[in-house]
């Protein structure tokens, strides 16, 4: 540090404010700045610095911050240094943490322990920089904190901390006024004080509560009155005094809690009177002080009860400020006028002159107030000067916030005193001829409707005169250049509307300049829109009138050009148009009557115009409409949502597991290899879909299963932790619940009917909750999900028959003929071959493990043997894969190919798969003459040795390879 500068600052720190002071420019000044960061940065790291230099260093960033630099590096220190004992120190911190922090800073939780502690302390000092930081950070959050010490502080002995503690609970009142609400006495009592400044501290809050409720106090109006009293008498301390005013601040607040409170009140006014009068005499008019405290009396003359002799003295104040060369207080003049004319509309006619000055004088600011005192005192006598004034003074402004609030001031005072119909008419094209796009497009659209009404709703003759007037004026404005798009539409529609209406003009002339326009601005499709639907009123106006139309050769190719636009919008419009070409008079006259433009349009919602369509649609035998809340059935629709929604998601970036492998064509593979393989063949892609069909035909509706809770779908993963497996499968059923087969088709007996009903739930539930892998395993399995599930859901579906070949129908006729054979059943899903890890109910008789069965394939010294169960010996085991290759592709009527064997119902299909020994070696049914079946298709032992290489290696076959199995499939 270098030697010591003036107020205790090293030589450094005085240096560095001199040199900024000195920079010539912003480059310069930033330059030091940052360099001064970089010197700070490094010191305030430094170890055991002195507290001295720390503050030095704290200060110095208060004075990077007020330059517009980042000093957040430092903000912890400014932290660290509140929780000092020293009292210069802690004001220092104090002091930089309120210009560093706001309310919201995450390090206000760092302090608020330290503005508790120090609430507390005895040095009034530390209380009062507490609660300055109070004023400043504490937000709604920390309020609850801190508010008992500072209610607890209003009863201080010094009056430094009351006052600070009275504006501690404003501000908490302004942030958060539900936290304070039951201490709003402690105002009331506070403006009692024996101190003036606390007194006057209360005024503030008390003003807040006084606006949001007046009639709460009223009660105080006599305590106001007092108190300004007292101020105005120079009762208080001289140290109140600013510029030999006693207390002026206080007076100003105090004039305007009154003005409130004897707002409408003639009771509560009269206790004004007095003192407001001596306060205006008193008030030193040489001073700007004296004028302001002058200036609040005018505003509370003009708020309270009026008062004759107060209006009087307000109006001679008024006139010293119109006369008074300083153009801050001819401001205070215009806008105390503007304030008193609500009262005493006469008092602005003795200052004409002065307000006519002040429109000339070459200080915007004060020209726009004037402005606004000439908009309140406007009538039907001044009102063409004024407007007049007021589009002059537009025009030679380039601001365009006051350009349009002037044009919309001048639009409003048009309509309410306009002298004539040709004056509005023609002050309405010079507002919009200047102002041009800056005018509100309401006050377009209220111009439309003023001239479509008219402005008596008796006499019809000035009403058409004014649009006559309109359509003249119109007609001359329309062919010069650059005109405002707001202003060509309001044109457009105006030549549409009544351009033919009075007859001066021809349909011809009028279309004509239409086109014009048009060709004008065709960059501009709203204006192309309305020059249309022009043209369209002007040619049925023609129509309906029962005079020929002739289409000018540029209206036609006007016409054809919109009917090749790009906007839906235009093209319409032009379609319209030919299509109104092209009828008679009557209907012309029903969809574009004359003049109907302010027609109330009733809009019938209930489409009752419909009823006798729907009602002779109905005896013709149409089904009646049935409203969304009373359907059944919204189960159905909802799986063709769900069936959208996947084939939209197909298109997209799908986060879902990958799809099952796509099918190879079917071949024949023997039971025992199908049911050893883990690997899933789905159907091909067309099956798969129209499949997805006869899911979504076959859900139950809501009324069957109640209300379908949505569950995490487990199907077709496989299980991690336990014995693998890729499905939840339904459990399998003794054999005593296999239907029976009787000529090729499953019959129930009367104990399987009972049986059905059932399960009839659980069954419809497992079928909502199908998931698509299983109806991809479904398709490329059977061709489909069970029929006899269709069967519950639709009775009416029949299965479509086929020719039967000799040897199946030699087979159906022996299951159907055997006692043995015949097993019952209750229809369910199909069991899932793939399920190994659950098994079977097992039958009495001993059967064959398979695994043992495929190891004999590697091992060919063991035999395998055919073992048959009790049961069904009589019969043999269908072979399943044969069935593949039996198979005929049947198209059905609605398009999707039947994979079954032709004439094989399905529950046939489900009775021999049920056969298939499971993983223990139980099994339902007897697989008879296995050699037989082994010896299909290539060499298995080479087939299971490539299927356990690639399980090694991980890959599943996708539909991008299918072929990865082949050989195992055969």
């Amino acid at each position: 540090m270098g030697s010591q500068g003036g107020f205790g600052q090293s030589k450094e720190f005085l240096d560095l404010i001199k040199s900024i002071g000195e920079a010539r420019s912003k480059a310069e000044e930033d330059r030091i700045v940052l360099h001064e960061i970089e010197t700070l940065k490094r010191r305030i790291t430094e170890p055991d610095i002195p507290k001295r230099k720390m503050k030095e260093y704290i200060i110095r960033l208060v004075y990077v911050e007020m330059l517009g630099h980042d000093a957040s590096f430092g903000y912890i220190h400014a932290v660290k240094m509140t929780h000092d004992d020293n009292i210069h120190l802690k004001r220092t911190g104090y002091l930089a943490v309120t210009l560093f922090l706001n309310e919201d800073h995450d390090l206000i939780i760092l302090i608020v322990n330290t503005i508790q502690k120090d609430l507390k302390s005895d040095n009034y000092l530390v209380v009062c920089a507490a609660l300055n930081v109070v004023c400043k950070l504490i937000n709604e959050e920390t309020i609850p904190a801190v508010l008992p010490q500072v209610v607890e502080l209003l009863g201080h002995q010094k009056e430094a901390v009351r006052k600070k503690a009275v504006m501690a609970l404003h501000r908490f009142y302004q942030r958060a006024p539900s936290s304070v609400n039951h201490l709003i006495s402690n105002f009331r009592k506070r403006l009692c004080d024996n101190d003036p400044g606390v007194m006057g501290a209360t005024l503030c809050p008390l003003y807040d509560l006084i606006t949001i409720d007046v009639n709460a106090y009223k009660d105080l109006v006599a305590s106001f009155a007092s108190i300004l009293k007292q101020v105005a008498e120079r009762r208080l301390p001289k140290s109140y005094d600013y510029h030999q005013m006693p207390a002026p601040f206080i007076q100003i607040k105090l004039l305007k809690i009154l003005a409130l409170l004897g707002s409408g009140d003639k009771k509560a006014s009269e206790q004004m009177y007095t003192i407001v009068g001596d306060i205006m005499r008193k008030c030193d008019s040489t001073s700007n002080i004296g004028n302001a405290v002058l200036y609040e009396c005018i505003c509370c003359i003009s708020s309270i009860h009026p008062n004759p002799k107060l209006l009087e003295s307000a109006a001679d104040a008024i006139a010293k400020f119109l006369k008074s060369d300083s153009h801050n207080l001819k401001y205070l003049g215009i806008d105390a006028l503007g304030r008193l004319i609500k009262l005493s509309p006469e008092i602005a006619e003795q200052h004409q002159l002065a307000v006519i000055d002040c429109l000339e004088d070459p200080d915007d600011t004060l020209k726009r107030k004037t402005f606004e005192l000439l908009y309140k005192m406007t009538k039907s006598s001044n009102v063409e000067v004024i407007v007049d004034r007021m589009i002059d003074y537009m025009i030679n402004i380039n601001d365009s916030h006051n350009k349009t609030e002037i044009a919309s001031r001048c639009v409003e005072l048009a309509e309410q005193f306009a002298p004539s119909n040709q004056w509005f008419i023609q002050t309405m094209n010079r507002v919009f001829e200047h102002a041009g796009d800056l005018v509100n497009p309401k006050v377009a659209h209220n111009l439309m409707r003023l001239i479509a009404e008219g402005f008596s709703e008796e006499d019809d003759t000035a009403d058409s005169q004014l649009r006559s007037s309109a359509v003249e004026s119109y007609l001359r404005i329309v062919v010069e250049p650059k005109l405002p798009s707001t202003f060509l539409q309001v044109i457009c529609w105006v030549l549409g509307e009544y351009g033919t209406a009075d007859g001066k003009y021809s349909a011809s002339y009028i279309t004509g300049k239409l086109c014009d326009v048009a060709e004008a601005y065709s960059t501009d499709d709203t204006i192309k829109a309305y020059a249309i639907s022009a043209l369209m009123k002007i040619y049925s106006f023609e129509i309906a009138a029962g005079r020929k139309v002739d289409v000018l050769p540029e209206c036609q190719s006007f016409i054809e050009e919109l009917l090749a636009s790009h906007s839906t919008d235009l093209q319409q419009r032009a379609y319209e148009l030919q299509a109104i070409l092209g009828l008679d008079a009557n209907v012309a006259t029903n969809i574009m009557p004359m003049d109907a433009s302010c027609e109330d349009i009733e809009i019938d919602r209930s489409l009752s115009f419909l009823n006798g369509y729907v009602q002779q649609s109905i005896e013709k035998g149409a089904q009646p409409y049935i409203p969304e809340s009373e359907r059944s059935g919204m189960t159905d629709v909802s799986s063709f949502r769900s069936q959208e929604l996947h084939e939209v998601s197909s298109h997209a970036l799908r986060f879902e597991a990958y799809e099952l492998p796509k099918p190879v064509m079917p071949s024949r593979v023997s039971p025992i290899e199908q049911s050893s393989s883990n690997e899933l063949v789905p159907a091909p892609e067309p099956s798969y879909h129209a499949e997805m069909h006869q899911v979504a035909s076959s859900v139950p509706s809501v009324s069957d299963t109640g209300s379908l809770e949505l569950k995490l779908k487990l199907d077709g993963v496989q299980r991690k932790w336990g014995r693998p497996t890729y499905s939840s499968a339904a459990p399998s059923t003794s054999n005593a619940d296999i239907p029976k087969i009787q000529n090729g088709a499953p019959q129930l007996d009367a104990v399987s009917s009972s049986s059905s009903k059932a399960v009839s739930y659980d069954s419809r539930r497992q079928q909502v909750e199908i998931s698509a892998e299983k109806q991809k395993l479904a398709a490329s399995l059977f061709g489909g999900t069970s029929k006899s599930h269709k069967r519950q859901s639709s009775g009416s579906q029949k299965v479509p028959k086929t020719n039967i070949p000799a040897a199946e129908k030699s087979h159906v006729a022996k299951n159907a003929t055997s006692d043995t054979a015949v097993l019952e059943r209750t229809p369910q899903p199909p069991p899932d071959l793939l399920d190994l890890d659950e098994s079977a109910v097992s039958s009495s008789a001993q059967s064959v493990d398979p695994f043992k069965q495929l190891e004999g394939l590697l091992d060919l010294n063991q035999d395998t043997s055919t073992l048959t169960t009790s049961d069904a010996s009589a019969s043999g085991a269908p072979d399943v894969m044969s069935l593949y290759g039996e198979t005929t592709l049947n198209v059905q009527s609605g398009g999707v190919p039947n994979l079954l064997p032709a004439g094989r119902d399905e529950a046939n299909l489900l009775s021999g798969l049920a056969g298939t020994p499971d993983r223990n070696g139980h099994g339902e049914n007897t697989v008879t003459n296995p050699t037989q079946q082994l010896n299909k298709g290539p060499n298995a032992k080479e087939s299971l040795e490539k299927d356990a290489l690639v399980r090694q290696l991980g890959v599943t076959p996708t539909g991008q390879n299918p072929n990865l199995f082949r050989d195992l499939l055969g």
